[in-house]
């Protein structure tokens, strides 16, 4: 059993006389124990006070990324020159039941990644409702645990929770900065194809092609834009559906990379191993052509995932609703806007970028 859960079980089991003794023998703030008021009472507070979601993210990170710890709610803690902050005097949580719902309901957005090990109990409740809560959480294993209210790592360091420069993070957890690979769509163009002219995207044997279609074109690019080199550089993605039977997504100018055989409608390119990509340099991995005609009777959906090794990937997609996409098309065929704001539409309203 860790000191951690030492000290939860040992308030579980002797409940309010352990509160006690810590207040009579002067039990300072440890390594593994923290005292808080809850800012969070009277009628007026209906989720969670700032202040004690502040102090509940800071402890979930700094104890989860140590070697975990105990909040107890409802002490008054002051400081002491000789040995530090130490329990003064109790301070009972008003409305312990409806203090520990909102603790439960903020726990899982206070860092990123969430810790789902920590646990809350009521160490004792008075007739008015009033009581104190232990808070125990545990080492992650999934650390390092960052807070969602001021995006910061905190490790535990004696008795306070502080922000963990970036070489104790690299050290603590075995990791060296990693690439961040992000995807870029450049050399966008727009245009109106001719069948006759263009024989490649129907046979002539089809019954009434359409006679002109939109071609929107663009290059995929990855961007490296971290201080370290990136490395087996990939791309993946697919044609969930076309929007039209006379629809067409074609990839193109891919032979500089690896491309891995995949079902229709799929590219799966890769870096050839020998590929570096530098700190803040390019890589473009194909061309792009999405053909529209006008007969749309369906949604158009394009899938896809960028990435590198040791690096997060990123999703993207393409999304027309069918409806907007006929009238895309058609106010593109009319030529009624500008080539740059159809290009602006398309990319802005339709090209998503997901983390």
């Amino acid at each position: 059993m860790s000191r951690a859960e030492d000290i939860f079980q040992k308030l579980i089991y002797f409940g309010e006389d352990a509160i006690d003794e810590y207040i009579i023998n002067q039990q300072t703030e440890e390594l593994f124990l923290d005292f808080k008021q809850a800012v969070s009472v009277g009628k007026n507070f209906t989720t969670l006070h700032r202040d004690d979601r502040r102090n509940l993210a800071k402890a979930i990170s700094g104890f989860g990324n140590s070697e975990g710890g105990v909040i107890l709610w409802g002490v008054e803690c002051s400081r002491d020159i000789e040995v530090g902050d130490v329990a003064r005097a109790k301070v009972k949580v008003k409305n312990v039941h409806r203090f520990l719902s909102w603790l439960e309901n903020a726990i899982s957005g206070c860092t990123i990644p969430s810790h789902n090990k920590v646990r809350n109990h009521i160490v004792s409740c008075d007739a008015n409702g009033d009581g104190f809560v232990a808070t125990y959480i545990p080492k992650s294993d999934i650390a390092p645990l960052m807070t969602t209210t001021n995006s910061t790592i905190y490790i535990r360091s004696g008795s306070n929770n502080v922000p963990a420069p970036y070489a104790v993070i690299a050290g603590m957890f075995g990791r060296r900065p990693q690439p961040n690979v992000e995807l870029l769509a450049n050399k966008r163009k727009i245009e109106i194809l001719d069948n006759i002219e263009e024989d490649i995207l129907y046979p002539k044997s089809i019954d009434n092609p359409p006679k002109e279609y939109v071609k929107i074109s663009f290059t995929v690019q990855a961007l490296n834009d971290s201080n370290v080199i990136a490395r087996e550089v990939y791309l993946s993605c697919h044609t969930l559906e076309s929007g039209g039977e006379y629809n067409k997504v074609r990839f193109l100018n891919y032979n500089h990379m690896d491309a891995i055989p995949s079902i229709e409608g799929q590219l799966n390119l890769i870096s050839k191993p020998e590929l570096r990509l530098p700190p803040r340099g390019a890589l473009r991995f194909c061309n792009v052509e999405i053909i529209f005609s006008p007969f749309v009777d369906d949604d158009f959906k394009l899938e896809g995932v960028i990435g590198a090794d040791q690096a997060a990937p990123k999703n993207f997609r393409i999304y027309i609703p069918k409806n907007k996409l006929r009238s895309f098309v058609a106010q593109a065929l009319r030529k009624e806007n500008e080539d740059n704001v159809l290009l602006g539409e398309f990319f802005n309203d339709y090209f998503i970028g997901e983390n």
